[in-house]
């Protein structure tokens, strides 16, 4: 019986296991980047917002709301957003866009309590921070409202707050992007280690097996 070319089958299995490793992993890193964005589409649909959550980053709603916190929101129609008055402090918090509304407004977006709206064609609120002594420069127009605050977890946007604040937020998430990269490489290159000895071996085995057949049937005629 011929002896078989040992490297051929080696490389070949090695290739394909380094193929079907490749396909595993872009299948898992594929579904954990769907599966964070399907959550967060599901969140978009169930609370009716296209930001369904944002992170306190002032102190002008202590001590309801704290810097840092996780908040949840929720789409409500204008007309349904609780009305408040400055002393009474029941109206509804919300979360808006007051970018270019006043001079001053921040590039985040700001969680104040409505103290007051109106409707002239469209509804407008007057919103205020609770440790704030005076509302707002102006009325929020409807279109600006990102939703109802409806729920938090407390503090656990610090994480964001300091990297934003440092400036860190971009240069660690392409670091981690990078480790991860490296990561997968190393390890579809060093853990590929079904090694060739223990290829050539799982192949001698083959052989043997091969050659008892070949000797049983011999015997039996």
């Amino acid at each position: 019986m011929k002896r078989k070319n040992i490297k051929a089958p080696v490389k070949q299995e090695k290739e394909a296991s380094l193929k079907r490793k490749i396909i595993v992993t872009v299948i898992l890193l594929g579904l954990a980047f769907s599966g964070a964005f399907l959550i967060y589409y599901i969140m978009q649909i169930a609370l009716n917002t296209d930001s369904p959550m944002v992170v306190v980053v002032s102190g002008s709603m202590e001590p309801k709301l704290h810097r840092g916190d996780l908040l949840f929101l929720k789409g409500k129609d204008a007309e349904n957003i609780k009305n408040g008055t400055i002393e009474g402090k029941e109206g509804d918090i919300i979360v808006f866009d007051a970018r270019g509304l006043w001079i001053t407004a921040p590039s985040d977006p700001i969680v104040h309590r409505v103290v007051d709206k109106k409707y002239d064609n469209g509804w407008f609120f007057l919103t205020k921070g609770d440790a704030n002594t005076s509302p707002d420069a102006e009325w929020v127009p409807e279109p600006r409202i990102l939703g109802v605050v409806v729920g938090r977890i407390p503090y656990i946007g610090w994480v964001k707050i300091a990297l934003t604040d440092s400036g860190l937020l971009i240069p660690l998430l392409v670091i981690v992007s990078l480790l991860l990269v490296i990561s997968i490489v190393w390890d579809l290159f060093n853990k590929e280690e079904e090694t060739d000895s223990e290829i050539k071996k799982k192949i001698y085995n083959e052989e043997n097996i091969e050659k008892e057949i070949e000797l049983d049937y011999t015997n039996n005629n």
